[in-house]
């Protein structure tokens, strides 16, 4: 079965995590698609396929031969919930270049995506309009099912132990939450998840929350003279402190960012949220005192607790890390030529499993799946891409 056939199979599982919850996984059909991989899993001959308390999909395809690293590889279930995601009814579209038009009406140009032109002459899987596809990150899971199918079919291919890991939450920010690493086992991993195909990303944002919460007084606006506090308009001076041109709207490559995500409130309250993000360390802390600071001036005007800061660091950036193991890295770039792809080195302008992976011991930089527009109704991947990818995988853990 070739890479494509699974994601078709794999969209038809509504997998959206739900940050509001406080369960693991934090949505009950995420285990539906857990489940149904682990018998894929074991059809496929890996007895130890299994789906723990937490959601986790675990399964270990032995070594037949020795003296080889124990390679992971992971892929996420879950998709994001900021647009429809139940009902997927993916096309395959013979792309010839130019705009594509959906079912629903809704037009890509590559203006507006470049990435199309680099597909032309390819077979598509587009939505109807209505939907994300879920290419993210089930292209990830098809890609590294279609290359353990290889393995099954040919035991010749000489490998050493290769380690299977599906995770759910990882759009929410908790994939790696409640990861086995050490039951896990791997030497070191690598994580498929999206962004076209010749990617190897082993930098990331540093990243941090900060959380304002604004306290009001509401008094009569017709007597509120020298009495109220207007939360709104404590936030909106707020909000006016933060460079305006430090935002991911104008910011590309290793520029970081504030993002302001969330403004709601009354006279009374109002909650503010950014999100702070700098591939370097330095200038993250930098950030960091900067939102603090914003609180302290607000205090010191208003009065002490007008403002409450909750500021915590989410992720941090893993080259730190993979400083230590660009073997891991050249050996992605070394699978990729091996098929015929150019790897390009790229920074990731937000988060990854792999970050907290690496800092949790074990090294994992993220290769690309052949998506584009992710988080979109717009998302697609071209069926050519899949196969190079999974060509790719099963080089990448073929004995050296």
């Amino acid at each position: 079965m070739r890479a494509y056939e699974r994601l078709l199979h794999y969209v038809t599982f509504d997998t959206a995590s739900n940050a509001s919850s406080a369960t693991c996984p934090s949505t009950e059909k995420q285990l539906v698609l857990a489940r149904a991989l682990v018998e894929e899993l074991a059809a496929l001959g890996l007895r130890d396929a299994r789906v723990d308390e937490n959601g986790y999909v675990y399964a270990t395809l032995p070594a037949n031969c020795e003296g080889q690293d124990v390679i992971g590889l992971i892929a996420h279930m879950d998709t994001v919930d900021v647009v429809p995601s139940a009902g997927v009814r993916p096309t395959l579209l013979p792309y010839a270049g130019g705009p594509i038009t959906l079912k629903n009406g809704d037009v890509l140009a590559p203006r507006q995506y470049p990435g199309l032109d680099s597909r032309r002459g390819k077979t598509l899987i587009v939505t109807d309009g209505n939907t994300l596809l879920g290419a993210d990150d089930k292209a990830g899971i098809a890609e590294i099912m279609t290359a353990l199918e290889t393995f099954a079919n040919d035991p010749s291919i000489p490998h050493g132990t290769i380690k299977i890991a599906f995770t759910p939450d990882e759009e929410i920010g908790r994939g790696a939450d409640r990861f086995d690493v050490e039951g896990f086992g791997a030497d070191f991993a690598y994580t498929v998840d999206g962004g076209d195909v010749g990617l190897v990303e082993f930098e990331n944002f540093n990243a941090a929350s900060a959380v304002y919460t604004i306290h009001g007084v509401s008094v009569h606006p017709g007597s509120a003279k020298g009495r109220m506090v207007n939360a709104n308009r404590v936030a909106c001076e707020l909000v006016s402190r933060f460079p305006e041109d430090e935002v991911p709207e104008r910011t590309e490559g290793y520029e970081g960012f504030y993002h302001l995500c969330d403004l709601r409130g009354s006279v009374e309250e109002c909650i503010v949220h950014y999100i702070i993000r700098d591939h370097d360390r330095e200038r993250f802390e930098a950030r960091k005192r900067f939102a603090a600071d914003a609180a302290a001036q607000l205090n010191a005007r208003y009065g002490e607790g007008t403002v409450a800061l909750q500021l915590v660091d989410s992720y941090y950036n893993m080259a730190e890390v993979l400083a230590g193991h660009m073997d891991v890295v050249r050996r992605a770039e070394d699978a990729y030529r091996a098929v015929g792809v150019t790897p390009v080195r790229e920074p990731i302008r937000g988060g990854t499993d792999g970050s907290r992976l690496s800092f949790m011991g074990l090294p994992c930089p993220n290769l690309g799946t052949g998506g584009l527009n992710a988080h979109s109704r717009h998302e697609l991947i071209a069926i050519e891409d899949m196969d190079a990818m999974s060509a790719m995988l099963i080089r990448l853990v073929t004995a050296r």
